[in-house]
């Protein structure tokens, strides 16, 4: 036989070839997870940074040494009351409620994949403002009662929300559009209640529906982080088996999880999260919405948004309460910021998820 016009057989793959593919693939999971590892310690010295500036700036410019003093406790003239008795339990309210709702909204938004599944959008924020304003207007309740109330208000929608969407096994879809439809009756309960209220009752509302750190103190401080400690742990808990109900309930029965015992524990430890926040602050707009997505774009999808999502969304919060404050000659709630801010976010939403179903 000639040289050259030998017969080939297939070619056989080399032994090297799949472990420099199996170290192409881990270089590529390590870089990664380097790159997420950066960006968050990049979200959490930003956070803190902006916590720092909202300490030291207002009306009054302290120095970071008189800041350091008040929380060690010790006494300056004028800064300990400005910081210690203002700044500071504003400062840490607008913290864990931002930190609650990112963290809420991106555990709805990741369990039922849709990023409309905001408490926002699915109507148990509109729970809460009903229950408050019943409170305010119609039994004359106190601050602390109030609070309680909307705590009640949310979590009583949620279930409801749950219960109207169960038929025949759950549907994300379901949950979504009956928890849109359950907001808008809570909505047009809150403007009916508001057309029959006194002026000065329409005040107090009007001020707890805009969601604002205004009056904020360590009394409304305690109950929130009580809150954040016993239910952002179980979420990250929950985390890994959020990120598999993300596959599908088949596929997360496949893998070992128990869908409905791990659903109702994820919807009641974000629904408390957020109810507790809701009562601290009033309904912040937008900050459950936006942080998820934020995170997701930051960070990437791959992993759990939950610790960026907090983040994204307690700083959303503080440089949108400073924003209301100091940027203007008149001074805005939070709320009315991230109100400005998210409105376009779900119209832009909105319109690419129209594109998008549009091209399907």
């Amino acid at each position: 036989m000639e040289r050259g016009t030998a017969k080939r057989g297939p070619k056989t793959p080399s032994p090297a070839a799949p472990t420099a593919a199996a170290s192409h693939i881990l270089r590529g999971r390590r870089q990664r997870q380097r790159r997420r590892t950066l960006i968050m310690l990049a979200l959490v010295v930003i956070t803190l940074a902006a916590c720092m500036a909202t300490l030291m700036l207002g009306r009054t410019i302290y120095s970071p040494a008189d800041v350091f003093s008040v929380i060690m406790g010790d006494t300056v003239p004028g800064a300990s009351f400005t910081i210690g008795e203002l700044r500071l339990p504003r400062m840490v309210l607008g913290v864990l409620a931002g930190f609650a709702f990112g963290a809420a909204g991106s555990t709805f938004q990741t369990m039922l994949r849709n990023p409309l599944a905001s408490p926002d959008v699915i109507g148990i924020s509109a729970g809460a403002s009903a229950a408050a304003v019943v409170g305010v207007v119609t039994l004359s309740l106190n601050e602390t009662a109030v609070s309680f109330l909307a705590l009640l208000g949310a979590l009583v929608t949620a279930g409801a929300i749950a219960l109207l969407s169960h038929r025949g096994g759950f549907s994300g879809i379901r949950f979504i559009l009956i928890g849109i439809g359950i907001g808008a009756m809570l909505h047009s309960v809150t403007s009916y209640v508001l057309s029959r209220a006194s002026d000065w009752n329409i005040q107090s509302a009007m001020q707890w529906l805009s969601g604002s750190l205004n009056g904020a103190s360590w009394e409304r401080v305690l109950p929130l982080l009580l809150a954040c400690a016993v239910c952002v742990p179980l979420l990250l808990l929950g985390s890994s088996s959020l990120g598999t109900l993300r596959l599908g309930d088949d596929t997360a029965r496949g893998l070992g999880v128990p869908v409905q015992l791990a659903r109702i524990a994820l919807i009641l430890a974000a629904v408390v999260l957020l109810a507790f926040a809701t009562a601290a602050t009033g309904p912040i707009a937008f900050v459950a919405f936006m942080a998820g997505p934020i995170a997701a774009r930051l960070v990437g999808s791959s992993g759990s948004l939950l610790f960026p999502a907090g983040c994204v969304g307690a700083l959303l919060v503080i440089v949108s309460d400073f924003a209301g404050q100091f940027l203007v000659d008149t001074r805005y709630p939070v709320g009315v910021i991230t109100g400005v801010l998210g409105a376009p976010y779900l119209l832009l939403l909105l319109i690419r998820m129209n594109r998008t179903g549009s091209k399907r």
